[in-house]
């Protein structure tokens, strides 16, 4: 498996999930985006520009994140 953070985000499409918990800044919602046949990347919309974090598609199934939700499938 090649590193994920080796892995280029320049192309990559971000889908946005939002719903549960609410914030004085507004809703809380994340992104999600495939960038490898077993990579992810996953963002937070109220930290644009930090680096999103990275993860397998077991390491996305073991923290409860359905790439579903986001119109993606695993």
């Amino acid at each position: 498996m090649t590193e994920l953070y080796e892995l280029s985000l320049a192309t990559v499409v971000f889908s946005k999930a939002c719903g549960g918990n609410t914030h004085p800044d507004g809703e809380a919602c994340v992104t999600l985006a495939r960038i490898g046949p077993d990579a992810w990347a996953l963002g937070d919309t109220k930290r644009p520009g930090a680096e999103p974090l990275r993860f397998t598609t077991a390491e996305l199934d073991a923290a409860g994140i359905d790439p579903g939700r986001f119109g993606l499938s695993a």
